[in-house]
């Protein structure tokens, strides 16, 4: 119950105050040598290279964004300029903890991320051994927050998640799936687990492929041959647009499936012109709040490492928008702890209610997941290059 766990906290936090003895936590927040500002820092967990790199990035950008909107916080009655403080993780579980370390070290009050459940998995003791925490902004896998009092997350889970898709599935005629997953990659392999729960495990073929895949040939001819109705493939977009290229030279005749991690403009670009048919569920619609839409598509135009960082154009990928609430929820966990402790931070957390560009954000008390019981399915117009609404969706 992290609600309890935070109460504890508190009380430790106290108790080590009066005791005045013992190792002190790391030292957070500080002044700026040169401007004498009061700083806060706020760790960046993301990857910027690897399979996840063009995700990573585009999750960035929300936060880059809502910094430049709003680069200062009210902590404890005294203004502080927010600093956000980057750590590369390079879409590696093996090198997640190191990356995530450097940002310890740096004296971070609360880190965001990451793009990948995977890397979030794999970095979550060092944020917990160092009492330092987390808000997940995309990673869907539940054993990002399951067992710990550290991390939280602001987007909905792979449970609800596959069963969407799953029913999806179900409501275009499919009777049966091919899924396909990443060897060893806890999203994938995982949200192909709970799409084949929901859908029926007899009524799936499930094939993996293992690191460093590039040739996706023979996993399109064996869903073509396996007699399904629909591709599930919840890959990197990495992945992702080798296999649109496979799918578009084979003639699948299928429609392809997947989760949050191909709503992106790298899917888009892979599958205009070509035919497939695409559908993926997210967490944000363009549109579903202009304003922040008109804003942030300025911001990107007006900035050539931005416009590059967004895979040069102006589109808006639902995890931007995530990247910019966690932002904010950061800030609100900052200003309910009135200090930058990260200890501080980690116990207000849990009471932290923000309404964001994505919808009303809450974490629940078991273990601190957002309370989101909605998911956007888009289609791929591959004529226009754009993603088309085609339901907001839920669980039965």
């Amino acid at each position: 119950m992290k609600k309890l766990s935070a109460f504890l906290l508190s009380l430790a936090m106290v108790a080590g105050l009066l005791a005045g003895c013992g190792e002190k936590p790391a030292e957070s927040g500080g002044q700026d040598a040169a401007s004498g500002d009061k700083v806060v820092k706020i760790g960046v967990f993301e990857p910027q290279s690897g399979d996840n790199g063009a995700g990573g990035k585009q999750e960035i950008l929300g936060m880059q964004y809502a910094n430049q909107e709003t680069p200062t916080v009210d902590i404890g009655g005294e203004t502080y300029t927010v600093e956000l403080v980057y750590a590369d993780n390079q879409s590696s579980n093996d090198k997640a903890p190191s990356a995530a370390q450097t940002l310890v070290s740096d004296g971070v009050s609360i880190v965001l991320g990451s793009y990948g459940s995977g890397v979030s998995i794999a970095a979550s003791d060092t944020f917990g051994d160092a009492g330092v925490p987390a808000v997940g902004v995309t990673c869907t896998n539940p054993n990002v927050t399951a067992g710990n009092d550290h991390y939280f997350r602001i987007c909905f889970l792979d449970p609800f998640q596959g069963t969407v898709l799953a029913n999806f599935s179900k409501d275009i005629g499919a009777t049966k799936a091919y899924c396909l997953a990443k060897q060893g990659d806890d999203y994938s392999v995982g949200l192909c687990n709970y799409f084949m729960e929901a859908f029926g495990q007899d009524a799936c073929v499930y094939e993996t492929f293992p690191e460093g895949t590039s040739d996706y040939s023979s996993y399109v001819t064996n869903a073509k041959n396996s007699g399904a109705q629909v591709f599930f493939a919840p890959v990197s977009t990495e992945a992702a647009a080798l296999i649109i290229d496979q799918a578009a030279t084979q003639s699948l005749g299928m429609p392809i499936l997947a989760g949050d991690t191909w709503d992106s403009n790298v899917i888009t670009s892979a599958a205009q012109g070509k035919d497939v048919d695409i559908n993926v569920t997210t967490f944000y619609q363009e549109g579903g709040n202009p304003s922040f839409d008109d804003g942030i598509k300025v911001w990107i135009n007006s900035d050539s490492t931005a416009l590059a960082n967004n895979g040069g154009n102006d589109m808006i990928a639902a995890v931007t928008a995530m990247g910019y609430d966690a932002y904010y929820v950061a800030l609100e966990a900052l200003k309910a702890a009135g200090a930058t402790d990260p200890a501080a931070v980690m116990a207000a957390l849990p009471d932290v209610e923000y309404d964001g560009v994505s919808g009303h954000i809450a974490f629940d008390d078991v273990n601190g997941d957002a309370i989101r019981d909605v998911a956007y399915v888009k289609h791929c117009n591959t004529e226009s290059g754009a993603w088309e609404f085609v339901a907001q969706q839920g669980v039965n």
